[in-house]
This record gives C-alpha cells, sequence and structure tokens, in this order.
C-alpha cells in the first residue's frame, strides 16, 4: 500500500471521508471545468448553434458510453470489496478481466457510434440549424473515445485500493492542455467547433498515457500483459456489471429523452438548458463525490464484514451532502444570470438558463441522498437493486414529470418536472435503503465458492 492509499476498515470515519472525498471532490471540480472551457470558448467564439450542438453531442457521448460506465462502477465494488478483504490475487485476475471486457467494448462502440452519429442526432429531433455542427462535434469525440474511459477507468482502480489523490493529476493535465488548444485549434488554426473536438482528444489522450505509465510504474496497480480471462471472473463482471451497465442505460437514456422535450422549444432553448446543465453539474459535485467515495469506503469494510462501519459512512455521507448541496445551491441561485451569461449573450437564452437554474438548485440535496444511499447499496453489489431504482427514478418519475410539466407549463416545466422527480426518488431510495435486503449480497465468498469449484 503506498502512502496515498488508504484503508477504511479502522480509524474516524468522517476524518476519512473528508480527506478521501476533497480529491475526487477536485477530479469532478476540474472535469466540469473541462467542460465549462469548452462551452466558453464554443459559445463565445462560435455562437449559441454551436453552444447547443455540444449540449446534444455530450448527451449522446454518455449514453453511448454509458454502458461501460457501469461496468466501470461494478469494478470500483469489486476491487473496492478485493482489496478490503487483503485478496491480491482476486484484484490481480478481476482487472485482467475488466481490461479485457471494457478495453473491446469500448472500441466497439466507439465504431458504432462514429457511424451513427447523425441518425441518432435526427432521432433525437436536433434542430436543422444545429445538426451539421453537431454531427462534425460528435463524430471525432467518438474517434478518442477510448482515452475517455482509459483514464476514468485507471483513477476507479485507484480509487478502490484507497488512493483518491492521485486521479487528480490526470485530470489536471487534460484541463490544463484542453484550455491551451481550444483556442489555437478552433481560432488560430480556424477549424470551428471540430477543432473544440480534436483538443479534447488530444488532451485526453495525453491524460490516459500519463496515467497508465504512473499506475503501473508508481503506484503499483497489478496490471499486467491482457490475457483470456478465467470464466469465473467474466461471470462475477457480467452478474454485477450487466445491471450496473443497464443502470447508467437507463439515467443516460433518460437524460436523453428529456433532451428531446427540451429540443421541441427551439434552438434558444437548447443553447440555455445546455448552459444551466455546465452551471447545475456544479451542484450536482458533491453528490457525485459521495457517491463515489461511499461506494469504495462501504466496500472495503463490506469485504471485511464490518457492517457497523457500513452504516455509519451512509449517516456521515447524508450529513455532509445535506450541508454541501444546500450551500453550493445558494450560491448558484444567487449568481445565476451572471454565470449564464459567460457562455452566451442572447437574452433569450440567458433568461431560460437562469430560470431554468433558479428553480431547480434547492432541489440538488434530494439528488444527493439518491447518490449516498445508492452508492451504499451498490458497494455491496446490489447492481440489479440500483438498477431497478435508478428506472424508478427515470423513466417513472423524472421524464414523464418532465414531459408533462412541459406541456402544462412551456418551457418553464423542464425545470419543474426535474425537481419533482428528485424529491420523489430520493425517498424510494430512503425506503429501500432502510428496509431493502442487499446486505444479504456476498459476492467475494461467491466468487471463492466458484473458483475452489472449478479446480
Amino acid at each position: 500500500m503506498t502512502n496515498n492509499q488508504m484503508d477504511f476498515t479502522h480509524g474516524s470515519i468522517f476524518k476519512k471521508m473528508l480527506f478521501f472525498s476533497w480529491p475526487i471532490f477536485l477530479t469532478n471540480l476540474l472535469q466540469t471545468s473541462y467542460q465549462l472551457i469548452d462551452s466558453l470558448w464554443v459559445g463565445n467564439l462560435l455562437g449559441p448553434e454551436a453552444l447547443g450542438a455540444i449540449a446534444i453531442s455530450g448527451t449522446v457521448v454518455f449514453t453511448i458510453l454509458s454502458f461501460i460506465i457501469g461496468l466501470n462502477n461494478a469494478a470500483l465494488t469489486i476491487l473496492s470489496q478485493q482489496t478490503g478483504a487483503k485478496d491480491e490475487e482476486g484484484l490481480k485476475s478481476s482487472l485482467n478481466a475488466f481490461v479485457v471486457v471494457l478495453g473491446a467494448m469500448t472500441i466497439i462502440l466507439g465504431i458504432f457510434g462514429f457511424l451513427m452519429a447523425e441518425q441518432i442526432l435526427q432521432w433525437m429531433g436536433t434542430p436543422a440549424e444545429i445538426l451539421p455542427l453537431a454531427t462534425t462535434y460528435l463524430k471525432i469525440n467518438f474517434i478518442g473515445i477510448t482515452f475517455l474511459f482509459g483514464y476514468n477507468f485507471i483513477a476507479t482502480v485507484l480509487r478502490a485500493m484507497g488512493d483518491s489523490k492521485t486521479p487528480v493529476r490526470f485530470v489536471v493535465i487534460a484541463v490544463i492542455l484542453n484550455a491551451i488548444l481550444d483556442p489555437v485549434f478552433i481560432y488560430v488554426l480556424d477549424l470551428g467547433i471540430a477543432g473544440a473536438a480534436y483538443a479534447t482528444i488530444v488532451a485526453q489522450g495525453t491524460a490516459f498515457l500519463y496515467g497508465l505509465l504512473f499506475s503501473i510504474f508508481r503506484a503499483g496497480v497489478p496490471f499486467s500483459a491482457p490475457t483470456l480471462p478465467k470464466l469465473v471472473y467474466l461471470k462475477s463482471i457480467f452478474k454485477l456489471g450487466l445491471p450496473s451497465g443497464l443502470s447508467m442505460m437507463v439515467i443516460s437514456g433518460g437524460v436523453l429523452a428529456i433532451m428531446t422535450v427540451v429540443t421541441t422549444f427551439g434552438e434558444e432553448v437548447v443553447a440555455g438548458f445546455g448552459a444551466a446543465q455546465r452551471l447545475d453539474s456544479l451542484i450536482m459535485l458533491p453528490a457525485l463525490t459521495l457517491g463515489t467515495a461511499v461506494n469504495s469506503m462501504a466496500g472495503q469494510n463490506i469485504g471485511a464484514n464490518l457492517w457497523e462501519r457500513v452504516h455509519a459512512v451512509a449517516k456521515n455521507g447524508v450529513m455532509f451532502i445535506l450541508i454541501v448541496s444546500f450551500s453550493i445551491g445558494a450560491m448558484v441561485f444567487l449568481s445565476a444570470e451572471w454565470m449564464i451569461s459567460l457562455f452566451v449573450q442572447d437574452p433569450e437564452t440567458v433568461a431560460f438558463g437562469k430560470m431554468y437554474v433558479q428553480s431547480i438548485a434547492f432541489f440538488y440535496p434530494f439528488l444527493g441522498i439518491n447518490f449516498v444511499l445508492n452508492g451504499v447499496v451498490r458497494a455491496s453489489g446490489a447492481m440489479m437493486q440500483v438498477f431497478v431504482l435508478n428506472t424508478i427514478s427515470f423513466w417513472v418519475l423524472r421524464y414523464p414529470l418532465t414531459y408533462v410539466f412541459a406541456q402544462l407549463f412551456d418551457e418553464r416545466g423542464i425545470a419543474y418536472g426535474m425537481a419533482a422527480s428528485f424529491v420523489v426518488s430520493s425517498l424510494i431510495a430512503m425506503l429501500y435503503f432502510r428496509f431493502g435486503r442487499w446486505k444479504e449480497i456476498n459476492i467475494i465468498e461467491d466468487k471463492k465458492e466458484e473458483t475452489e469449484g472449478s479446480s
């Protein structure tokens, strides 16, 4: 174990949560600033149509890649439990299996996304003025999608081993390079929106290469040359990974569906929604951070069979998220118009963005409760249960409520529907955490039995 790797099975939970979370928060903040920088350069140099194009394209990239992101979440659960159980051989074998499976899937999805980019955007109802720009940006992004996934997977592995500090370096490299290359490619080389996409690929590719070399030669991650995985490890990946991947597809598909509601109100609302999404992503940062942190922390304690500490992780996480989310929500609420105007100057676009952000800012603590409790549940290996919870959240609640409220209140209803869904889905998450049977799952013992039976 290196100096950056933490053992969560003993010591103060709140103190370790604080020290483990802040680098994850910084990483998420830098990744958000990465998107903000892209949006600032594109919005100011190329106009609201180009800003709307990258907003729609970003949603598509996330949707296409969501299944593999879900498998990545399964990796965090499996590897953190193996770390807590001190299972070094299992850790090495699982890593090999994830590299083979996820690497192959990323390449396949990259090719599929490149070929289907324009058709997907047309299906979403992308306005004709935006379609050519969005298609160009989307296709180039799919060329380098392996880099995007690669450095995020390496960060996940390090966090599972208790190291949340090193991944910050990967994102710092990507952000700095992107900030420098964006204006050069867009304006100096006159590549337009294609320049923003090329800057993204170069920045992410460099971060991936650095992360790979660092994890092998400095962090002691037991990566090895990929070999055909044993059946028991493949079964483990797909047993947990399939529902986790489907869960992410449910989330991203719901976001995609909501975008189809947004596009019916025209390019000003699309651009305003794109700018607003950049801001409310700031409010979501604490929830994303703690969702990842409690997954690692609870996973190690579940692997060590320390259930009192697992519940303490959940309690501390919920208290933490409520305080931080309300504070950030207040700051964003008060500065909404100024922050939206950083991206675009069109009055109608700014007006919608301000309305959306102010309407939803104080409802994100409810979403935060969802992230924290689902993170603990996911740490047990209850991927199917989280899949069901996310299906309810997005397809039974969020998309229908957004659609109905948009019909009743026009574009203002987009924010009202989202806010209402946050409240109801958090109540459902609390009920399942309290009364669900997620604590009965034991993925390490199941794997040991299968390994012994096949030997």
